[in-house]
């Protein structure tokens, strides 16, 4: 467990990352953040040019996510405690990439609208917004997204103005081990699309 932790903050992470489409130079928003496991890739692969908004509400994990992230010496990672209010309290248009990994389970039918809609207003134009969301059923569901499977999501989130470019099959963390899963690439649509 530990060990694949550490394999993923040292390496495999940050190409899982550039390979969904990071880069250097860009603003991202992980929501959900936990200690960082995306965070943290994702802090070294935009480098010093961009930045990583983390989200979470639990105040101890975004301590515990600075002090990985100084000890990395990275200085591009704002943490952000929300109430577990679904506002993102971003400016319009101002992330390229919104990550949503491992929460939606978390979520009622009611709060990942409210959620989606929100990313739409902080995604820019050309952004993208990557899920993955465990906890279907064909994968021991969990709460609110029992009975959906990765069709529903994604009818859900185009019913949001949104378009399904992709989706990636891919070996990745969840829970301190490793595990494959589906991640969903959307592309934020623009007014009169």
């Amino acid at each position: 467990m530990e060990n694949d932790v550490k394999r993923w903050l040292r390496e495999e992470g940050e190409a899982f990352l550039k390979d969904i489409g990071i880069r250097k130079g860009q603003t991202i928003l992980d929501f959900g953040c936990g200690v960082g496991h995306y965070t943290i890739p994702a802090a070294k692969v935009v480098g010093e040019e961009g930045k990583i908004y983390a989200i979470d509400k639990d105040g101890n994990v975004l301590d515990q996510l600075i002090q990985i992230a100084e000890s990395e010496g990275l200085k591009n990672v704002l943490p952000i405690k929300t109430s577990g209010d679904f506002k993102i309290e971003l400016e319009n248009e101002s992330v390229d990439v919104v990550l949503l990994y491992d929460v939606l389970h978390y979520m009622n039918v009611k709060e990942r609208r409210k959620i989606y809609g929100e990313v739409h207003r902080i995604l820019k134009s050309g952004g993208f917004f990557s899920i993955y969301p465990k906890h279907l059923e064909s994968d021991g569901a969990l709460w609110n997204l029992s009975g959906m499977e990765l069709e529903d999501i994604i009818k859900e989130i185009k019913r949001k103005n949104f378009y399904f470019e992709r989706k990636f099959y891919k070996s990745l963390i969840h829970d301190d081990n490793y595990d494959k899963g589906y991640i969903l690439k959307f592309k934020k649509k623009r007014k009169g699309n």
